[in-house]
C-alpha cells in the first residue's frame, strides 16, 4: 500500500546488514535536509505497450472491477471519471483524443496498460482483458451493455495522447468554471483493492452529506485514487464542510487500515492528523528526528511537525476579506462567474500549476521562454491581474504602469488558450486590460498608428514609392522612432505597388460559391498570396466572391489592429461593417475563406465576444482558413510533382486552433514534396511587437529559441512555408531567407502552369 505520511521510520528497521538513510528523506518534504546531489535508479522504458480503455456504466462497477483486472498483470490501471471526461471535451488540446478514446457516455474509464517485452504477450493479455470485461458483464457487442466494454489502443501515438489526458487529470479537474472547485485535502488516501469499491461508495455518501460531490481519477491499481470534493473556499460553510469531510474520511481510512497520505505528502492539509493516524508515540518520534536533523526548525516549517490547522484562514488563497468590486469590461465573459460579467472568474481560473513555465514543447509561453521572468509568464500575469482586481495592489492597479509592464511582453499567441490545463486565456485578458488602460489614459500615438493601419493603408499604398523610400531612410526612421516607438533598427514591411483590389466575382459561373476574405496585410503588402489562392480555388472549380462594404469608402478588415491596441469602438465599427458585408453570403451557407491566421481565426474567436448576433454566430461556424477549407471540401486539384523538401512553420493561432494538420494535408497533395513541421514556438514578431523600440530585442530572442536556428540549418533548396505575414517577415529579417504562404506553393504546382 502506498504511504508517504510522516517520516519513513520503518525503513530504518534493520532488515539486512545495511540501512539506506536516503529512505528517510523520501517524502520528508524538505523538512530534514537539502540535497546537493542525488543518484537515481532508472527503469528501462518499455519498448512494447498496449492499452485497453475499459468503459463502465457506473463508477461503482469500475471500482469493483479493479481488483479483478490487476490479476492480468498490467503495469497500470488508471481511473478517469465522468467529470474528467466531460471537462476534457471542453479543452481544445484534449477534445480529439477524448472523441477517439471514449465510446458512448460511460460513468468511468479504467486505462489498463500492458508492457511486457514480448508484444505477443501484450496482445494475449489485451484479449484476456476483453474476455474478463465480458464475464463481468461489460461488452460493447451486447446491446444491453452498450455503456461497457473495451476500446483497444494499439497505436503508440494514440496511447501517448490518452495518457496525456490522464497526466493532466488535476488541471483538467481544476478547469471547472464554477465558483466551486475540486479541493485537495483527502485526495491521497489509499486502501486495499478489496475495500476500494466500498470505501469510495462510503466517501461519496460523506460528500453528499455535506452538500457536495467528488471528482475522481488516478491509480486504481493500488487503491490510491485522487479524489477532490468540490467546494468554494470563499464560503465559511464550505470551509466547515472541508474539515468535517477530512475528519470523517480519515476515520474511515483508519477502519480500513489504509493510508491517509499515499503519494503527495502531508503538507499543510494532512500533517495535523498524524496523531490520529499514527498515534502519539510515533508523532513524538517524528519530532525527535526533526530536531536531530533541523534543530533550529528552519527547514520548511509547519509541515509534518508542528503543523497549523488545515482550515487556518491565514493559509487560504482567498482570505475572508477577499472581495472584487464591479469591473467595467468590453468583452463577453459570461462563461465564467464573478464581477465584470465573469472576468473575475476567468482571471481566477489560474491555479498556479506552472504548465506555462515549460521551456520546450508547444508554444506557451513565448515571453517567459525568452526572459525567464515570472512577470512574463501566463501564471505571473494572472496573479497580477487577480491581485489588481481585488485591490491588493492599490487603487487603479488594473490600469497602472506595473500592469502595462506585465502585459507588454504578452504577444497574444493564444497558446495558453489551448495549452493551459485550466484554460487561462491571457490574450483575451490582454485585450480587456489594454482597453481599460486606453479608457483611463487615452490611446498612445503608437497605438493609433498601428490601430488605424487598415484606414490609412489605401493612401500609403497609393504612394507606395514614397512610403517605402521613407521607411528605408535611417534619418526618417530615427524621427519616426521618437514619435511612434517603432524601432529604427527594424525595417518595416514594404507597401506593394499593386495591392489586391479585386471586387468582381471570379471563376466559372456555375462553380460552387466561396467568399475569399482579403485581409489588410495580404491585400496591401503581399497581394500575390491572394492571387495564388484565387488561382487554386478556380482550378478546384469554385466561383469566388469578394465581400465589399456598402459605403465603398475603404476595404473591409476584421478589426484586429484596433482590438489589440485598445480601440474597442473602432474595432466594433469595422466588425459591423464586415458582418453586414458577409451577411447575405452566410445566410446562403456560402463559406468564408481567409489566408491570414490571426485575421481569419479572429472571426471565430474575438468577434463573437464583441458583437453577439445571428450573423456573428454564423461566421463562427462557416469561416475557414485556406488549408482547412481544402481539407473540408477535398476538391480534385491536379497538381504536378515538386521534388523538394518543405519546412513548415506554424503560426501560433494555427496551433492554438488545431489547424496544423490541415497545412500538412494541403502540402501532402503535391506529389513528391517532402514536408515536415518545424518544432518551433512563437516566431516573436506578433504584429507590431517585433517592430517596437522596447520589444524588438525580445521578439528576436523568441525567434532564436527554435525557429531561426532550424531555418539556418535547412539546405539552400528547402522551401520555407509560413502562413503568417508576421512570421514570414521575422524569418526574412532573421535569416535573409524568403518564406511563402501555402497558397503560393499550391499555385506553383498547378498543372495549368506548365
Amino acid at each position: 500500500m502506498r504511504r508517504v505520511g510522516g517520516y519513513n521510520i520503518d525503513a530504518l528497521v534493520p532488515q539486512n546488514d545495511s540501512i539506506n538513510l536516503a529512505h528517510l528523506l523520501v517524502g520528508s518534504e524538505g523538512t530534514l535536509a537539502l540535497s546537493r546531489a542525488i543518484d537515481l535508479k532508472l527503469s528501462q522504458i518499455p519498448e512494447n505497450k498496449l492499452l485497453g480503455i475499459c468503459h463502465f456504466p457506473t463508477f461503482h462497477a469500475a471500482m469493483e472491477s479493479a481488483q479483478h483486472i490487476v490479476k492480468l498483470g498490467p503495469v497500470a490501471v488508471e481511473l478517469i471519471d465522468r467529470t474528467m471526461i466531460e471537462l476534457s471535451r471542453e479543452i481544445e488540446m484534449f477534445r480529439d483524443t477524448v472523441k477517439k478514446m471514449v465510446n458512448g457516455e460511460p460513468e468511468a474509464l479504467l486505462l489498463v496498460e500492458f508492457a511486457e517485452s514480448d508484444q505477443h504477450e501484450n496482445f494475449r493479455r489485451l484479449k484476456a482483458l476483453s474476455d474478463l470485461m465480458a464475464e463481468l458483464g461489460y461488452q460493447f457487442a451486447n446491446p444491453k451493455q452498450s455503456r461497457g466494454g473495451v476500446v483497444d489502443a494499439i497505436d503508440r501515438k494514440f496511447q501517448a495522447s490518452v495518457f496525456e489526458v490522464r497526466k493532466a487529470g488535476l488541471n483538467i479537474m481544476m478547469s471547472m468554471r464554477d465558483d466551486r472547485k475540486p479541493v485537495s485535502f483527502v485526495e491521497d488516501c489509499a486502501v486495499d483493492l478489496e475495500d476500494l469499491a466500498e470505501y469510495t461508495a462510503r466517501l461519496s455518501e460523506i460528500f453528499h452529506k455535506h452538500g457536495t460531490r467528488g471528482t475522481w481519477y488516478a491509480h486504481a491499481s493500488v487503491g490510491c485514487l485522487h479524489v477532490r470534493p468540490v467546494l468554494n473556499l470563499r464560503e465559511q460553510r464550505d470551509i466547515k464542510a472541508m474539515r468535517a469531510i477530512a475528519e470523517e474520511c480519515f476515520d474511515m481510512v483508519l477502519q480500513y487500515k489504509g493510508s491517509h497520505s499515499g503519494e503527495h505528502g502531508d503538507g499543510l492539509c494532512r500533517s495535523e492528523f498524524h496523531e490520529k493516524m499514527f498515534g502519539k508515540r510515533m508523532v513524538e518520534t517524528f519530532g525527535e528526528i526533526k530536531r536531530l536533523c533541523d534543530p533550529d526548525g528552519i527547514m520548511n516549517p509547519g509541515k509534518i511537525i508542528n503543523p497549523p490547522k488545515m482550515d487556518d484562514a491565514r493559509l487560504f488563497r482567498f482570505p475572508p476579506e477577499y472581495t472584487v468590486p464591479e469591473i467595467s469590461t468590453v468583452l463577453d465573459w459570461r462563461g465564467w462567474t464573478g464581477q465584470g460579467g465573469g472576468f473575475q472568474g476567468a482571471v481566477e481560473m489560474c491555479n498556479n500549476n506552472g504548465a506555462c513555465r515549460k521551456l520546450s514543447g508547444g508554444v506557451m509561453c513565448p515571453s517567459y521562454r525568452a526572459t525567464k521572468d515570472e512577470r512574463h509568464v501566463t501564471r505571473g500575469r494572472a496573479n497580477i491581474l487577480r491581485l489588481a482586481i481585488s485591490g491588493q495592489l492599490g487603487t487603479d492597479a488594473l490600469t497602472s504602469d506595473a500592469m502595462r509592464e506585465a502585459m507588454n511582453y504578452c504577444v497574444s499567441c493564444k497558446s495558453c488558450r489551448r495549452e493551459c490545463p485550466t484554460g487561462v486565456d491571457m490574450a483575451r485578458m490582454k485585450i480587456e486590460t489594454t482597453a481599460a488602460m486606453s479608457r483611463a489614459h487615452g490611446v498612445t500615438t503608437h497605438q493609433k498608428l498601428i490601430g488605424h493601419l487598415p484606414r490609412f493603408a489605401p493612401h500609403a499604398s497609393h504612394l507606395s514609392w514614397i512610403s517605402n523610400l521613407f521607411s528605408k531612410s535611417s534619418t526618417v526612421r530615427t524621427v519616426l522612432e521618437s514619435v511612434t516607438q517603432l524601432s529604427r533598427d527594424r525595417p518595416l514591411p514594404a507597401w506593394h505597388r499593386n495591392p489586391f483590389l479585386q471586387s468582381q466575382s471570379l471563376g466559372p459561373s456555375n462553380g460552387k460559391p466561396v467568399v475569399l476574405f482579403a485581409d489588410t496585410f495580404n491585400r496591401w503588402f503581399e497581394p500575390d498570396n491572394l492571387s495564388a489562392a484565387v488561382s487554386v480555388l478556380i482550378a478546384a472549380g469554385y466561383r469566388i466572391h469578394f465581400p465589399v462594404s456598402d459605403d465603398s469608402r475603404r476595404p473591409l478588415c476584421c478589426g484586429r489592429t484596433y482590438l489589440t491596441n485598445g480601440m474597442i469602438e473602432e474595432a466594433k465599427l469595422e466588425i459591423n461593417r464586415l458582418l453586414t458585408a458577409v451577411d447575405s453570403y452566410l445566410k446562403q451557407g456560402i463559406p468564408i475563406v481567409g489566408l491570414e491566421p490571426s485575421c481569419l481565426l479572429g472571426l471565430r474567436d474575438e468577434i463573437p465576444l464583441l458583437v453577439r448576433s445571428d450573423t456573428s454566430e454564423l461566421l463562427v461556424k462557416n469561416s475557414f482558413l485556406f488549408e482547412e477549407f481544402l481539407e473540408k471540401e477535398n476538391p480534385n486539384l491536379k497538381l504536378k510533382p515538386i521534388d523538394r523538401v518543405a519546412l513548415i512553420h506554424g503560426h501560433c493561432h494555427q496551433k492554438s486552433f488545431d489547424q496544423m494538420s490541415f497545412v500538412e494535408s494541403a502540402l501532402a497533395r503535391i506529389p513528391e514534396l517532402k514536408s515536415s513541421v518545424i518544432d518551433s514556438g512563437c516566431c516573436g514578431m506578433a504584429g507590431a511587437f517585433g517592430y517596437g523600440r522596447d520589444t524588438w530585442r525580445i521578439s528576436t530572442k523568441m525567434a532564436e529559441l527554435d525557429l531561426l536556428p532550424a531555418i539556418r540549418e535547412a539546405t539552400e533548396g528547402t522551401i520555407i512555408v509560413a502562413d503568417g505575414t508576421s512570421c514570414r517577415h521575422q524569418i526574412e529579417l532573421g535569416t535573409g531567407r524568403q518564406s511563402i504562404h501555402v497558397a503560393q506553393l499550391l499555385e506553383s504546382a498547378l498543372q495549368s502552369n506548365d
